[in-house]
């Protein structure tokens, strides 16, 4: 039995003395846990908020919602208040400038919200909105926008409102929700006056219940459900309400919880590269320990001992660091978040915190430290590496395969899915190793290739790169995979606002009118020559909905096994479709035909975009009848279109033949192109004057609204991925003040043999500088490959390099890193050879 007193005694002692440079080895977990606990946190306060905060997120215990009028409903009678909603996307225009932009218009009835309130600027808006009165509550954005104010007006179709009313927060509505439509309300009695109701219009209706306290909510509906799904009224409760936004928040959490858990994995290789200095400058100390009886296994405990001090240090400040940021987490997050979050500390967290800093310290500083099992006695009186290789050592294996478990796990335990944990596990292992192979790969071709007519202080600077206690891998590890993460985001970022400004591009269209009614259709035509602007699309557009498929209708699909089940919301789901008997630049035929429908009584053949019918299971010949204002149209699957929805263009999954729905109910959808924001503007005034009942869509402010969502989701990614950079920049400091000692011997060499001061200086700038360089390129090099593979597979956009971008990052952490290397240098460099001797 070892003694323990004694082992945790000489492990103290040790301590003591080399506490300034195991405090590096702490300062290498420190971020990676403060990022985890910051998150996990900053999600158990949301979730608590959530549940706590769910009926004001709904703002009333249950709401019904269809896009037709509800009418009466059984539960009209039970609930003890009501209100009404009409929601819908609509143009409106501030009379005072002409401008206008497309909206959430909302017509409310009733005092909802029940739970909560519409909180405005000034405080009596909503109440004053309530009065009665041609009145209307407007979100700030739009007003901002458009430099308006409460006091002014605002048209929506042919009425005007007085804003009476600043919209701050909307129950369950977020910043980013506002960015991409903002809402204005509406007095529901002035809702047919605007006239803005009309066919093709997409319109929502819900209905607000508040029951009496106590009510089982779940209960109560559950008589009901079947007839709403019949109906294809959606319900939504408070409790369906919690899991919704719940879920939501839970797998962002999830998600930065990963970003933060690969800074502590970088962490980690800092924490195994520092030790493995270590290991290797208490040889002799091992050695002498082994001569005096000391068994190996005692040894090890020793060092051990040291480390599990260490990891327990680096977890208590990294859980401090942690629970303190996660005060600032609700300014990163402020436009994602439906709840006001009350932030408070969370044991739960920091105990995770604690457990997770401690164990990934001991697994990763084993892997190096097992080696002192095999220093011998002999030690003392001839130097040993004692490096066992890897391939000999069973338990070294061991402790790998324990690194790649707890990987495995701990993804597991924040995905839920073992097929996801084990596509990060894989993710972290080849990212890893194509930065170790790289790090190996420049030591090989250093030693190898390196010329000796090269000048000496650039040859000594290489050949620093391989020399004992060197960090080339660590640091382009650490480094590396911390700038292919925010370069990569960087970089991905950049390519989809570059894909989104379609606006800009000659040939593309920048201006779409929809809801144009049959009457109305020539009228705008000409308005828009008259300007003249081309008319480069003009469709129709028909609505309709599924009534069976291979003649299985809604009730006998959900009677089905679950493998010949089609999905539910297909039947609920409502199709946008046109008709035409040619392709257009957007779409290829894949499978098939396009068949025409030439005589009354023929069948009617019509095409799906192959990758929704992939989806649903859809295969040629299927007949499926449709529900067309009524009328069943019974369809066969007669092709298979690709369809590029990414192109600005009247892309439609269904496609009819010409002769089908001629005499349908329709409305319009015109396409034109402007020169300039002025020429815009002028057109989207006139045509939103004469015919308020149209929506336009501005393609260039859409690519504005998406740049604002874009960089704001990339800022909480980046601040995310940030942790990564900071953890490579502690690594690399730390990595150079443990090595300083080494650094101290060889200067003192050189010196001693008559090296300048500006000599060495120029050896140790030079191998910074080669440092940052490999290891930056090395990052940027990944990045620019994941960037290609996500480009490629996930997002099918073209991928250009970023060039530009990746020479500015390449100059920053390079410069970073001579910059470290130079103040941790400079003490040596300039001190003579004597002094540093005697401070030893």
């Amino acid at each position: 039995m070892p003694d323990f007193s004694w082992i945790i005694k000489m492990a103290f002692r040790d301590f003591r003395k080399n506490i300034s440079r195991l405090l590096l080895f702490v300062s290498s977990i420190v971020v990676g846990i403060a990022a985890l606990v910051a998150i996990s946190s900053f999600g158990e306060n949301l979730t608590a908020d959530i549940d706590s905060q769910a009926k004001e997120l709904l703002g009333a215990d249950l709401v019904l919602e269809n896009n037709q009028p509800l009418g009466d409903q059984p539960l009209d009678s039970l609930a003890s208040k009501q209100a009404a909603e009409v929601n819908f996307a609509s143009m409106v225009a501030f009379p005072e400038t002409g401008a206008s932009r497309l909206t959430q218009v909302r017509a409310l009835s009733g005092e909802f919200p029940f739970y909560g309130s519409l909180e405005t600027i000034p405080v009596e808006g909503d109440a004053s909105f309530r009065q009665g009165g041609k009145k209307a509550l407007v979100e700030g954005a739009l007003l901002a926008q458009f430099e308006a104010q409460v006091g002014d007006y605002i048209k929506v179709g042919e009425v005007e409102f007085e804003v009476v009313g600043e919209l701050q927060q909307v129950p369950g509505q977020t910043g980013i929700t506002a960015t991409v439509a903002p809402t204005v309300y509406i007095p529901m009695e002035y809702l047919e006056e605007t006239g803005l109701v009309q066919y093709g219009s997409r319109v929502n209706y819900s209905q607000y219940y508040l029951f009496d306290e106590g009510t089982d909510v779940e209960l109560l509906i559950e008589p009901f459900k079947d007839q709403w799904e019949i109906d294809r009224v959606d319900a939504d409760t408070v409790e369906d309400k919690k899991r919704q936004t719940g879920r939501s928040f839970a797998n962002l959490s999830n998600f930065l919880s990963l970003v933060a858990f690969i800074a502590l994995l970088l962490g980690c290789v800092g924490v195994a590269s520092a030790v493995n200095v270590f290991v290797k400058e208490k040889l002799a100390s091992v050695a002498v320990l082994r001569c005096l009886g000391v068994s190996s296994r005692d040894v090890l405990l020793i060092y051990l001992t040291e480390i599990k001090i260490m990891g327990m240090a680096g977890a208590i400040l990294g859980a401090f660091f942690g629970t303190i940021l996660q005060y600032i987490l609700p300014l990163v997050f402020e436009d994602f978040l439906p709840v006001e979050v009350n932030l408070g500390v969370s044991w739960i967290s920091v105990g995770f915190g604690l457990v997770t800093g401690l164990l990934v310290s001991v697994l990763f500083a084993l892997l190096p430290l097992l080696k002192v099992r095999n220093v011998s006695p002999m030690a003392t009186l001839r130097p040993e590496t004692a490096d066992t290789s890897l391939l000999k050592d069973p338990l070294r294996w061991a402790v790998i395969a324990g690194i790649l478990l707890f990987i495995w796990g701990f993804s597991f335990y924040l995905l839920n899915s073992w097929q996801l944990a084990l596509g990060f596990t894989g993710f972290v292992v080849f990212a890893f190793g194509i930065l170790w192979l790289v790090g190996q790969l420049i030591m090989w071709a250093v030693r190898r290739f390196l010329p000796i007519s090269l000048r000496y202080t650039l040859r000594q600077s290489l050949a620093n790169l391989y020399r004992p206690n060197n960090q080339t891998i660590s640091l382009i590890a650490t480094i590396g995979l911390g700038t292919a993460m925010i370069s990569t985001l960087f970089f991905l970022q950049n390519l989809l606002l570059d894909e989104v400004r379609f606006a800009d591009k000659d040939d593309q269209p920048n201006l779409l009118m929809f809801d144009i009614q049959t009457a109305q259709l020539e009228d705008v035509k000409q308005r828009v020559l008259d300007k003249g602007l081309p008319i480069m699309q003009e469709v129709p557009i028909v609505t309709m909905q599924i009534n069976e498929i291979n003649g299985v209708d809604k009730q006998e699909n959900s009677e089905l096994p679950d493998e010949e089940r089609m999905g539910r919301w297909l039947y609920n789901r409502e199709f946008r479709v046109t008709y035409r008997d040619s392709l257009i630049d957007t779409e290829t035929l894949v499978e098939g035909e396009l068949r025409k429908f030439e005589n009354p009584g023929d069948s009617i053949f019509v095409s799906f975009s192959r990758d929704f019918a992939e989806g649903q299971d859809i295969k040629l010949g299927d007949e499926i009848e449709f529900n067309v204002q009524g009328r069943p149209l019974k369809t066969y699957v007669g092709s298979f279109r690709n369809v590029d929805f990414g192109q600005v263009s009247t892309n439609f999954i269904v496609l009819f033949p010409d002769g089908v729905l001629d005499a349908a109910p329709k409305f319009h959808v015109l396409i034109t192109k402007t020169q300039t924001d002025q020429e815009s503007a002028a057109v989207q005034a006139e045509i939103v004057r004469v015919f308020p009942n149209i929506s336009i869509i501005n393609l260039g402010t859409i690519v504005k609204t998406l740049e604002e969502i874009l960089d704001k989701i990339s800022f909480v990614i980046q601040f995310m991925a940030l942790f990564s950079i900071a953890t490579g920049i502690l690594v690399l400091i730390s990595s150079l003040i443990i090595s300083k000692y080494q650094r101290m011997r060889e200067s003192i060499l050189l010196r001693t043999l008559g090296a300048s001061s500006a000599t060495v200086g120029k050896i140790n700038t030079l191998e910074y500088f080669f440092l940052g360089s490999l290891a930056s390129l090395s990052g940027i090099i990944l990045s620019f490959a994941a960037t290609w593979l996500l480009c490629e597979f996930v997002f099918e956009i073209q991928f250009r390099g970023a060039w530009l971008e990746g020479l500015v990052l390449y100059l920053g952490i390079t410069g970073i890193t001579i910059l470290l290397g130079w103040l941790n240098g400079r003490k040596i460099i300039n001190q003579p050879p004597m002094d540093i001797l005697r401070g030893n």
